[in-house]
């Protein structure tokens, strides 16, 4: 298993739970990486679900691990894609074209579940028609509240901005309009003094 308790935190940060099978005649699942494995969790929960599935599945670093198996389950729709921003004009696409009743799927990294909840709100499809199971890497997508310029897979607090350079500490505070946690200098006030970073959850 690639499950994570997450600690508590502030309201804002998103919270997950584990994929369950609603009635629904439309079904869209979208994952990377390890959230091939929730999906096929999923299924075993309800096989009957592939039946009227489509899924978009971006393997990552887990490479072939799941890409046989999902397609196994013979979904009515499935692509794999290189990149979330190859598989982007087809998650468009799905949701612009979606009917009503849609039950939407989400597993793997917070940055895909983010992003991906992100276009469904802003086609919109209800929030408590969207599912979201968090599974495999902590990474998270960061943006400088200073630059403006966002940051993806961050493992460490503080880490240095990728656009701008400065020193940011990582924080619980999230927008689901930006799927980002935000990120703020740590030594504004005194240049230079920073922690060693440590891993996140560590």
């Amino acid at each position: 298993m690639s499950k994570f308790q997450f600690p508590e935190a502030i309201r804002s940060r998103p919270v997950y739970a584990t994929l369950v099978p609603r009635k629904s005649k439309h079904h869209l699942m979208v994952a990377n990486a390890e959230g091939g494995e929730a999906l096929l969790d999923l299924v075993k929960a309800d096989a009957g679900l592939m039946a009227d599935a489509h899924v978009i599945y971006i393997p990552g670093k887990t490479g072939e691990a799941y890409i046989e198996q999902l397609q196994k389950l013979q979904p009515a729709q499935v692509y794999v894609g290189p990149t979330y921003d190859a598989a982007l004009p087809r998650l468009r696409l799905a949701l612009k074209n979606a009917h009503m009743g849609l039950q939407l799927y989400l597993a793997g990294t917070e940055g895909l579940i983010g992003q991906v909840e992100s276009e469904a709100m802003a086609a919109g499809i209800p929030v408590t028609a969207i599912q979201k199971e968090h599974r495999g890497s902590l990474a998270r997508r960061m943006q400088c509240v200073h630059c403006k310029g966002i940051t993806e897979d961050v493992l460490t607090d503080p880490f240095v901005c990728s656009h701008c350079g400065l020193n940011l500490f990582v924080r619980d505070h999230y927008s689901r309009r930006l799927a980002a946690f935000q990120g703020v200098c740590i030594d504004a006030e005194d240049p230079g003094n920073v922690p060693p970073a440590k891993e996140l959850y560590t």
